[in-house]
């Protein structure tokens, strides 16, 4: 762990896994299945907490050469926006919230929905390859 002006900094990782542990019911199922499927679909996946502030100690996000998706926990939802998600091709319409806009798209988890895995395993790989699309072999954006 790293030292930030004398306080413990806790990876992203351990404070995904306390606040799955946290959610004693269905949603941290949920979230903890979504990850799985997030590390099966990209073993390269980068685990990061963005947008704390007082009233909320952020969010989940799965990134790799930016924003792959979010994990958002609701009082009755578990919601999963991908970033770029009006720009993939979703042709089991796994996208069911968000649907206006014109970048973000999101797939709410309610309790007893299943969710298609192997469809939700091809759309973060396609977030994947849009994120890594126009990067050079030094990883950085081409141009």
């Amino acid at each position: 762990m790293a030292a930030e002006a004398g306080h413990e900094v806790t990876p992203a990782s351990v404070e995904i896994d306390e606040r799955i542990e946290a959610l004693d019911d269905w949603r941290g199922q949920a979230l903890a299945r979504v990850r799985a499927l997030v590390a099966r679909a990209d073993p390269e996946v980068v685990e990061t907490i963005k947008w704390r502030k007082p009233t909320s100690p952020g969010v989940p996000v799965w990134e790799h050469a930016g924003i792959i998706c979010t994990g958002e926990v609701y009082k009755s939802a578990v919601k999963l926006t991908f970033a770029k998600g009006a720009s993939l091709a979703d042709p089991r319409r796994l996208f069911n919230s968000s649907l206006e806009g014109s970048t973000r798209r999101a797939i709410d988890l309610h309790e007893g929905e299943p969710l298609d895995e192997d469809a939700f395993v091809e759309l973060v790989r396609a977030a994947v390859a849009l994120n890594t699309a126009g990067l050079n072999i030094a990883g950085t954006r081409s141009g």
